[in-house]
């Protein structure tokens, strides 16, 4: 029996392996039309800006290596031209010697990955892309090209502030370049919400990462690129990292079915529309949990996870694929952040009711040096208790809560079962209630329907309909900033001064919603119609930053 695999990188080179480790009578040819296989994709931006100095680190595996461990038939530079389904077979073509021949299957595996959009402006050609070995050799050659009189800095203008994009940006940034990003939507990392995203700004600014929200890049001219606003930036080298759309090609050749998002759709075992041929990876489209209904997802860790699965499935060993939650991270100089599951954003278009809770506490004991704040965001569903999702971003810290908040939606625990979960505590590590706990108490609070809040983003209706805003914060902290048109009552004095407040809807804020959680619950024990701003005036401020509500 053969097995021929299509793409030789996460998902293609995973099923490989794990179908020759379950069968080693199994033909296992994989087929890839660039030069290199097995390599590390998500690391290509690192060697750019000389995080990742040796190159070769990259590179995992080669098809010489492959041979002598595995008795695996890896063919580089060889492009599947097209399958023929009635035949079972593909035609092959060798992009160096243009060699064409055909190869026989009796399973095919398709991981063709993604391929970067790119507009069709003028002057496209002397733009970049990142998703290959040969797109980073070709940024790191152009930026160690450049030349430019002392003391004038060489300058660069990546065009998307989605994951790459960002990446892009701080290591151009470490190799020297002045860096502007462009982004059309008025954020940038889109699975963040605006007060989340609102940190990553912050941060970008202070490492002097120009960023452009709302435009588009419409022309690149041979040392600048003009924007649909009118301006014009300085760019020496130009990167798009708009995004990528799933390469079906051959999907679309061999006349498989596709799914509503342009991606190949698959059945739970990962068979497409024929159940000779399985798709996986960045290509295909799959289920989100918690009825998200079809997503693309391109994470190499899912891809990895879908070829083990295919070679369990053609060694007659298959599981259903499960649903996917879309974890992904990223690290932006000196933060991190993370996502897991649903965001805000999307489940108001959904239309689908939730609660939303914000917390910043340290990320391990306060008094322990060096203890650094991780903003945190859960979704929860107030019918079932469900986590529909869940955001952080920190100094550090963000990685581990986000991994046991993601864990836990896996397990199918509810939003309060995350305060009775058991996890590692000493002074350097966290605290002994952890900041996931902490997540936990609050959504069990709202959810029991003890505490009522108000989101920052509700904050200028709610005062609209005549709420007086108290901020219970100490003056000191009053003075260096607050909520304009808040009234300072600090918490020590919120039972001696109740009568100021008497006849009035109240909303009370502190710095992360602490001390408010306290002085609502005295006016409650009062008679007051009280709310308090979730995740304080922290949550607020970043809110407004990038305010588009």
């Amino acid at each position: 029996m053969t097995t021929v695999i299509v793409g030789g990188v996460a998902g293609g080179m995973s099923a490989a392996a794990r179908l020759r480790r379950l069968d080693d009578a199994e033909e296992v040819i994989v087929l890839e039309r660039s030069h290199y296989v097995s390599y590390a994709n998500c690391g290509l931006p690192y060697h750019v800006g000389g995080v990742i100095a040796d190159r070769d680190d990259l590179l995992l595996q080669s098809p010489e290596a492959l041979r002598a461990q595995l008795g695996m038939d890896v063919r580089v530079d060889s492009e599947v031209l097209s399958v023929d389904r009635a035949r079972s077979t593909v035609a092959v073509r060798n992009v160096i010697t243009d060699e064409r021949y055909e190869l026989h299957w009796d399973h095919l595996v398709l991981s063709p990955g993604a391929v970067p959009f790119v507009p069709d402006v003028p002057g496209v050609e002397r733009a970049f892309t990142m998703r290959t070995v040969e797109d980073m050799d070709k940024v790191k050659a152009a930026t160690a090209a450049l030349s430019h009189p002392l003391g004038v800095t060489p300058t660069a203008v990546v065009v998307g502030g989605g994951f790459v994009g960002l990446e892009l940006a701080e290591n151009l940034g470490r190799a020297g370049m002045a860096v502007t990003v462009v982004e059309l939507a008025d954020q940038v990392l889109a699975p963040l919400d605006t007060e989340m995203a609102a940190l990553v700004h912050s941060e970008l600014a202070a490492h002097k990462v120009d960023v452009v929200v709302g435009t588009s890049l419409t022309k690149v001219l041979p040392d600048s690129v003009e924007l649909s606003n009118g301006a014009t930036l300085p760019a020496d080298v130009v990167v798009f990292a708009i995004g990528v759309r799933p390469d079906t090609a051959l999907a679309r050749q061999a006349g498989l079915e596709l799914g509503p998002l342009g991606g190949i759709a698959v059945d739970e075992r990962l068979r497409t529309s024929d159940p000779r041929i399985y798709a996986i990876g960045d290509a295909v489209e799959k289920e989100g949990v918690n009825d998200q209904g079809r997503v693309l997802v391109p994470l190499a860790n899912i891809a990895n996870r879908q070829g083990r699965m295919v070679a369990d499935d053609i060694a007659g060993r298959g599981r259903p694929f499960r649903p996917v939650l879309g974890t992904a991270i990223i690290k932006v100089f000196g933060l991190t952040a993370a996502v897991t599951g649903w965001n805000e954003k999307r489940l108001r278009a959904a239309g689908r009711p939730y609660l939303a809770v914000h917390t910043h506490p340290t990320a391990h004991a306060g008094y322990y040096p060096g203890a650094g704040r991780v903003s945190l965001k859960l979704l929860v569903d107030p019918e079932t208790e469900a986590v529909l999702g869940a955001q952080a971003v920190g100094t550090e810290g963000a990685d581990k809560r986000i991994d046991v908040v993601a864990t836990a939606m896996r397990a199918g625990l509810s939003a309060p079962d995350l305060a009775d979960l058991e996890l590692a505590y000493a002074p350097p590590y966290g605290s002994a209630k952890d900041p996931v706990n902490m997540l936990g108490y609050v959504a069990a609070n709202r959810l029991s329907g003890q505490e009522e809040t108000v989101q920052w983003h509700e904050l200028a209706d709610r005062v609209g309909d005549g709420a007086l805003l108290v901020d219970v914060r100490t003056r000191g902290e009053h003075a260096l900033g607050h909520i304009p048109g808040s009234l300072n009552i600090p918490l020590d004095q919120i039972r001696q001064r109740s009568r100021e407040l008497e006849g009035r809807k109240v909303v009370v804020y502190c710095q992360v919603g602490v001390r408010a959680h306290t002085a609502g619950q005295m006016l409650r024990s009062r008679g007051f119609n009280v709310a308090n701003l979730d995740g304080g005036y922290l949550t607020w401020r970043a809110g407004t930053q990038l305010s588009h509500y």
